[in-house]
């Protein structure tokens, strides 16, 4: 998009760990938006539910049956709150960038987080690492890790190159629908600015309906990516941690 991510640095010996601030700012960003929602949604909750609440308890209900579809309840049922975060979190950051991107100078601090594939990948990253970890919490290591080397053992490369495919194909799908979102407003935007960086006035012109059917197809996409990482989350989960893995 023609703009830096402003970097630092850490140092650890010889190693030198790289990341962005853009990144770091937008995630603190997107986690104080749903810890705001959360605060909001559950303020004076009273036993007959009127207004926020009944919504706060169609979006529980929305995400407890995600969860429903992938695992039985007992096992499904610890996983309610970490569900209605990942979605809320992920939402958000799909929606960020929409409104507008901070640029200062050629570096860009603000964007959607998830139209980079870092947060993207330590996202699914992070959800596979859940699933394990509940595998081998509910089942034992034992009868965790045989799974990996049946019918026969060696299909045990097979499954751990699976492993590694499911956490880029998880990441990777969201970042790609995001991140395209973002390239194509950038390209219509183009339309009303001259090489000279100067306004269009003509180009502006044209340049006004493509946003706005464009700016409301991203709303939709952001969306149903998210439900769909959040459905894919709790199948990959579903999968490792329910009773009859």
């Amino acid at each position: 998009m023609g703009h830096e991510f402003p970097t630092y640095s850490l140092h650890f010996g010889d190693y030198t760990l790289y990341g962005s601030w853009t990144n770091v700012i937008t995630v603190l960003v997107a986690a104080l938006l749903v810890f705001v929602f959360a605060i909001w949604g559950t303020r004076r909750l009273a036993m007959k539910p009127t207004g926020k609440q009944n919504f706060m308890e169609f979006f529980a209900e929305f995400v407890r049956g995600i969860i429903a579809s992938a695992m039985d309840w007992k096992t499904g049922g610890r996983f309610i709150g970490f569900g209605m975060t990942l979605i809320l979190f992920i939402l958000f950051s799909n929606l960020m960038g929409l409104p507008f991107n901070v640029i200062s100078g050629h570096y860009l601090w603000f964007n959607s987080p998830t139209a980079d594939p870092y947060v993207t990948l330590a996202l699914s990253t992070l959800v596979v690492a859940m699933s394990h970890y509940y595998g081998v919490k509910l089942h034992g290591f034992k009868h965790y890790s045989a799974e990996f080397v049946k019918p026969v053992w060696f299909l045990l490369p097979i499954k751990l190159i699976e492993e590694f495919a499911n956490t880029l194909t998880l990441g990777l799908r969201l970042y790609g629908n995001i991140f395209a979102g973002e390239i194509m407003i950038t390209i219509i935007l183009g339309l009303a600015i001259t090489a000279e960086g100067a306004l269009n006035p003509l180009g502006a012109i044209f340049a006004v309906f493509p946003m706005i059917l464009w700016q409301g197809f991203s709303i939709f996409i952001g969306v149903i990516q998210s439900y769909i990482f959040l459905t894919l989350a709790m199948v990959y989960i579903g999968h490792k941690a329910s009773a009859e893995h």
